[in-house]
């Protein structure tokens, strides 16, 4: 496993060099069944990292396994090949979370270094950056395409707060920013904020879910109008507590997403067997929301100047936190023992059939 928060310090002081370097702690391979085959087997995950719902080196942060770990690893309750050798996340509700979120998450982010360690995780030559970017030449790619077929097997079942949006959901795709500390944040660049979140949600007495995405403004951490704003796909927004019916997804039923990020646009294409086909776009370097509407909440320059990279697992929106007036967290429950979160319904569970990442094409 790696050591996540040294990465990222030594990414702060070096955001524009390629020539940081990084270590590595020995591989910690207990959990990899003898004869099961690792993910990698099955799918392309040459350029990917793995987060995993674990804290087996003690670091009071979530383990993540690096490029070259992932290749052989897997878990048999949290990161496996199903018996179609399709590839499944889980994640409890409770459970070691990364630093700077309170949930927990089976995900894997994009690494365009692939094994090449000497490349620091925040430097422009592992991440991509739209085109108008002040720094596009040193960045390993300008915007790129995340293609990805899945189906959402579980969500949780019990909120303290039903009415939060993210209670019932996970989180299958993101396009993110990268964070620095926050003495090196400045408008514009560094909050770690996410221009994509794609979800499925599904509310505990219907017998459909929601698929949608979320936009969140490139805000601070402490500004009242970072807030995501989200876009309904199939059946109903986040926040609609109504029964989606036969506009809805089941659990299990099967949907694609495409994400192409081609100059500063982002555009969208959601595909079903039993829906029409969805599309979207917006301009990620300005404050334009997708109707075409300038957002004046909104940071005027967007997403144009951050780091960026791809994600996509089950990243859990059933943050257990409590006491909290925010509309982040929907007080979920949770034990922290794997077999009684699961008796519970207390976790999340997302299977891949298709997972790629390419460049971007023209619209």
């Amino acid at each position: 496993m790696i050591n996540r928060n040294s990465k990222i310090l030594a990414s702060i002081f070096c955001a524009f060099l390629a020539s940081c370097g990084g270590t590595t702690a020995p591989v910690e391979k207990n959990d990899v069944k003898a004869m099961q085959l690792p993910p990698a087997s099955k799918f392309d995950l040459s350029h990917w990292y793995l987060t995993v719902p674990l804290d087996e080196n003690r670091d009071a942060v979530s383990d993540i396994y690096d490029v070259a770990e992932l290749q052989t690893y897997s878990n048999s309750d949290f990161f496996y090949l199903d018996k179609d050798n399709h590839m499944v996340f889980a994640s409890p509700n409770k459970a070691a979370t990364e630093r700077t979120s309170t949930n927990t998450r089976s995900e894997l982010r994009y690494m365009i270094r692939g094994t090449d360690q000497a490349i620091a995780e925040g430097a422009p030559a592992n991440n991509f950056a739209l085109a108008d970017n002040q720094h596009a030449s040193q960045y390993a790619a300008l915007g790129g395409k995340l293609e990805a077929t899945l189906h959402v097997d579980h969500v949780p079942q019990t909120a303290g707060y039903p009415n939060k949006p993210p209670a019932y959901s996970v989180v299958v795709g993101q396009v993110h920013s990268f964070q620095l500390d926050d003495d090196k944040q400045i408008p514009g660049f560094g909050w770690g904020n996410e221009p994509l979140k794609i979800s499925y949600k599904k509310w505990p007495n219907h017998k459909n879910g929601s698929v949608f995405w979320a936009y969140e403004r490139n805000l601070a951490t402490d500004d009242p109008n970072r807030i995501d704003i989200a876009y309904s796909v199939w059946g109903n927004n986040w926040d609609d507590a109504s029964d989606p019916g036969v506009n809805g997804i089941a659990l299990g039923e099967e949907f694609s997403y495409t994400v192409n990020i081609y100059k500063n646009i982002m555009y969208l294409e959601f595909t079903s067997a039993n829906h029409d086909t969805v599309n979207y776009q917006i301009n990620l370097a300005d404050n334009t929301d997708v109707n075409g509407e300038v957002d004046p909440a909104d940071y005027v320059f967007g997403y144009k100047d951050e780091t960026m990279y791809f994600k996509a697992g089950a990243y859990n929106q059933c943050s257990t936190k409590t006491g909290d007036p925010s509309w982040r967290y929907p007080a979920c429950p949770g034990t922290g023992d794997w077999e009684t979160d699961v008796a519970n319904g207390d976790y999340t569970k997302v299977t891949f059939s298709k997972l790629l990442v390419s460049a971007a094409t023209p619209e």
